[in-house]
C-alpha cells in the first residue's frame, strides 16, 4: 500500500508540498472503488489529516476536500490563460491552424474514459507519459502539448490536465463553439502507472458496433456519439499521424453543421489506391473515415445526423453540452 511507504510520512513543514501526490493516489483508490465501495478507511483518514494541516496554512472558498489542486486552480489567471491560448493558436502548426489540433489534444485526453472501473478520463494528464502517448491514435498530438508548454510554465498554479481541456474548450470557442461549461480542479498524475490501457479510444477503420462499444463505455448514448462526431466538421487528417489524409469539410476552422451536410449530400466512393480505405466525394477535396460513414448508414444515427444537417443552432447546443461532458469524464468532484 502506498500508505505504508516512507515517502509519504510527512513532516509538518513539507505537508502542503505532500498533498498533491497523496491525493492524487488516493483519488485514484476512491475513483476505482466508487462503483462497488466506500474509499479505503485509512486512505480517508491519511487524506483527511493530511488536509486538515494544510487547512491551518491557508483557508481557500470553494474547495473539494479530496481534490486540494484546486486551491492552486483558483489562483490562476483563467483570463490569461485564455488569451495566451488564442495567441498561441495565431502560430501555424504543419502550415495549419492549431485550433483543431487542440481540441484532439483535450478529446483523446478525456476519451479513455472507462466508467465500470473509474480509470481514464481527463484527470492526471497521463498523456505525459510515454506509454500513453505512444498509443497509435495519440499520433501528432506531441505538437499540441508543445505549443502549451510555454502556457504552462508561465503559470505554476496550472495543471497539465486542466491545460489540455480548457485549451479544447478555448479553440471551440474560438471557431464557433457555444460555450462549453468547464471547471478547473484537474490534478496531474505522478507517473505512467496511472495511464489506462491502450487501444480505448476509436479506431475510424471500425463500424458502428464499435463505436457504441467504446462510447458506451464512457457513458454516452447514440445521439451524444453522433453529436460529438460533428467535431470532424473541424481540421484534417493526416497520413503521418492517423494514416489518413484530408479535410473533412471545406470550412475545417470554423464548427458549424457542415459535416453533416456534406455526408448527406455528396457521393461519396472509395478513394482509389489508398491505404488504409478512406472516402472521397466527388471533387475528391474532401474525405470521410469508414466510422463517418456509419453516421449516415446506422438508422439510429442517421436520424440524429438529419437533425443535425437540419438545425445548426440545435447541433451547436448538443455538441457543447456533450463536449462539456467528455472532458469531465473521471475528475474526481
Amino acid at each position: 500500500s502506498f500508505l505504508q511507504d516512507k515517502s509519504y510520512q510527512i513532516k509538518p513543514l513539507e505537508m502542503f508540498r505532500a498533498v498533491p501526490r497523496i491525493v492524487q493516489r488516493t483519488a485514484t483508490i476512491v475513483s476505482r472503488s466508487a462503483h462497488t465501495a466506500r474509499a479505503p478507511p485509512t486512505a480517508a483518514k491519511m487524506v483527511g489529516a493530511t488536509l486538515a494541516g494544510a487547512a491551518a496554512v491557508f483557508t481557500v472558498a470553494n474547495c473539494s476536500w479530496y481534490n486540494p489542486m484546486s486551491w492552486f486552480a483558483s489562483s490562476v489567471d483563467w483570463n490569461g490563460v485564455r488569451q495566451d491560448i488564442e495567441t498561441a493558436m495565431e502560430d501555424d502548426i504543419d502550415d495549419q491552424m492549431p485550433g483543431p489540433l487542440l481540441v484532439r489534444l483535450a478529446w483523446h485526453c478525456s476519451g479513455t474514459y472507462d466508467k465500470e472501473t473509474g480509470t481514464g478520463g481527463s484527470n492526471g494528464a497521463t498523456m505525459r507519459f510515454a506509454l500513453e502517448s505512444s498509443d497509435g491514435a495519440n499520433a501528432g498530438l506531441d505538437k499540441a502539448r508543445n505549443l502549451l508548454e510555454p502556457i504552462k510554465a508561465k503559470y505554476p498554479g496550472l495543471t497539465f490536465a486542466d491545460l489540455y481541456t480548457f485549451a479544447g474548450k478555448v479553440a471551440l470557442e474560438a471557431m464557433g463553439s457555444p460555450e462549453i461549461k468547464w471547471s478547473p480542479g484537474r490534478t496531474d498524475a505522478a507517473d505512467e502507472t496511472f495511464c489506462p490501457p491502450n487501444g480505448r479510444l476509436p479506431d475510424a477503420s471500425q463500424g458502428a458496433a464499435h463505436l457504441r462499444n467504446v462510447f458506451y463505455r464512457m457513458g454516452f448514448n447514440d445521439q451524444e456519439i453522433v453529436a460529438l462526431s460533428g467535431a470532424h466538421t473541424l481540421g484534417h487528417c493526416h497520413t503521418d499521424r492517423s494514416g489518413y489524409d484530408g479535410p473533412w469539410t471545406r470550412g475545417p476552422y470554423s464548427l458549424d453543421n457542415d459535416y453533416f451536410n456534406v455526408l448527406f449530400e455528396e457521393k461519396w466512393t472509395v478513394r482509389p489506391n489508398f491505404k488504409p480505405i478512406q472516402y472521397e466525394d466527388s471533387s475528391r477535396e474532401l474525405m470521410m473515415l469508414p466510422t463517418d460513414m456509419v453516421i449516415v448508414q446506422d438508422p439510429k444515427f442517421r436520424q440524429w445526423a438529419r437533425k443535425y444537417a437540419d438545425d445548426m443552432d440545435l447541433f451547436h447546443r448538443d455538441f457543447a453540452a456533450a463536449f462539456a461532458k467528455l472532458i469531465e469524464l473521471g475528475v474526481p468532484r
